[in-house]
């Protein structure tokens, strides 16, 4: 009886083995295919963010030379035609005032 315990036991030991060899066979297999595939997107989401950082760094450069050529053209705008200039300034200070007591007349009922 105890040979036969034996025996099992041994049988048994050895399906384990088996089990365990073929597990890590099979984890070294997809480990195989899977890493260099993540490695690539790794690379490729790093790249990405690279090209995003590059594009929204000339996107705000583009933005700033813009907003110094308005200023330029603004400053020139007011050499060159002061009378002008300063009627537009008041029109457009009279409309922001409008604007602001009709929105607070609005917020008052």
């Amino acid at each position: 009886m105890n040979s036969t315990h034996g025996s099992y036991r041994d049988s048994a030991n050895q399906g384990m083995h088996r089990v365990a060899d073929d597990a890590n066979r099979l984890l070294e297999s997809v480990s195989d295919r899977v890493l260099p595939s993540a490695r690539r997107l790794a690379s490729q989401a790093e790249s990405l963010a690279y090209r995003g950082y590059d594009s929204l760094r000339e996107g705000s450069q583009q933005l700033r030379d813009r907003a110094a050529y308005a200023g330029e053209r603004s400053v020139r705008y007011v050499r060159d035609e002061p009378v002008k200039s300063v009627l537009i300034a008041a029109v457009a200070a009279g409309c922001l005032m409008a604007l602001a007591h009709w929105l607070a007349s609005r917020n008052e009922h």
